[in-house]
């Protein structure tokens, strides 16, 4: 069960990075939900390799293929298969890594789990896993808009720059306003800037990617181990590179006095808010009304053109310089990514406060 996400609304994501394609299995969508071929490709481009100058050059066109659960632009409460194609696979770019451990990739781990793993672009570990999330994304993107729920995700931070975006705000036309999808316009050309610079010295540098998710009612969420706020951080977490998780105001909620770190409550027109939303729309696992703004942290991307110092699978000491095509900053792609990850937990727990007649 290692590939497969949520509860009723349900994916299981398959395939290899150098395979003959990747693709994902949602199930639990409930039928006659207008969704197209076109509409979940929107979604993918945003996520493909070689759409601009500052990601990997990696030609794939990410072409979906819908197999099952669809019939005339409505979904059918069935299945829903999809698969998109591996087009442009360099194997031989992988061959020295067939012995040498690439550092702080999956390579080493994989090994030791499984006694074996897939060495071309690291199978499983690769960020091309991710299209089926992205995918299923795409349709539970559509279910929440059914419901009033949008969600927006952008890049907050690359490396040292930091950009100022108010999520109760922000719209999907400002973050696709740039390559590096930062709708901080005055940062934005820095941050393009800084990973130009970084690609062509060889080296990697991660960020901080921040999503919303607004017009989510008060309720949705369970207490104690399915908190939404600890699905959501597991969903997120589960994206590759992704190494820390943040709810509302997080970890700078230590340096307040719960006199300032409270959300106080009003009520407008019969409808309870609050004055502040440092919680990040989440009380005690379950969401109170307010935006739900999470951020996630992505470390810089494992693979570098440099000599780095590693081990082969004799646990030999040795040297290896990254090859093949890599991001030098996954953020620009991470965003639909993380996106998906929210929508897809979002549209779970909706179900599941659905079926016990909320």
């Amino acid at each position: 069960m290692s590939s497969s996400f949520g509860t009723l609304f349900r994916i299981s994501t398959w395939g290899e990075s150098h395979g003959g394609g990747v693709g994902v299995v949602l199930d639990g969508c409930p039928p006659k939900l207008p969704i197209s071929a076109e509409e979940i490709q929107v979604e993918l481009d945003r996520r493909r390799p070689g759409q601009s100058r500052i990601v990997t050059q990696r030609k794939e066109s990410d072409t979906v293929e819908i197999l099952s659960g669809v019939q005339d632009g409505l979904t059918l409460g069935t299945p829903i298969a999809m698969l998109v194609r591996n087009e442009d696979q360099r194997s031989k770019d992988y061959d020295e890594m067939r012995e040498k451990y690439r550092p702080s990739h999956a390579d080493f781990a994989y090994d030791q789990k499984f006694g074996i793993r897939a060495v071309a672009g690291g199978g499983r570990s690769s960020a091309r896993e991710t299209i089926g999330r992205v995918a299923a994304g795409a349709v539970a993107k559509k279910l929440l808009a059914t419901m009033g729920v949008e969600v927006v995700g952008w890049v907050d931070r690359i490396h040292h720059i930091r950009a100022t975006v108010d999520p109760t705000t922000v719209t999907l036309a400002q973050v696709e306003s740039n390559i590096v999808r930062c709708p901080d316009t005055s940062v934005a050309e820095s941050m393009i800037e800084h990973i130009e610079a970084i690609r062509k010295d060889g080296n990697s540098i991660g960020g901080i990617v921040g999503c919303v998710a607004r017009g989510v009612p008060a309720g949705w969420g369970e207490p104690v181990f399915d908190r939404l706020e600890a699905d959501l951080a597991k969903g997120l977490l589960s994206l590759p590179a992704c190494k820390g998780f943040e709810l509302g105001d997080g970890f700078s909620l230590v340096d307040l006095k719960g006199s300032e770190a409270n959300d106080e409550f009003y009520s407008e027109d019969g409808i309870v808010k609050t004055y502040t939303n440092r919680s990040g729309g989440i009380n005690g696992g379950i969401s109170n009304g307010m935006p739900i703004i999470v951020r996630a942290a992505f470390k810089p991307t494992a693979t570098i053109m440099r000599d780095q110092r590693t081990v082969n699978s004799s646990f030999e000491n040795t040297t290896l310089q990254g090859r093949g095509r890599h991001d030098a900053c996954v953020l620009p792609r991470a965003v639909p990514m993380v996106e998906a990850m929210v929508a897809l937990v979002l549209a779970d727990h909706a179900l599941r406060q659905r079926a016990i007649g909320q």
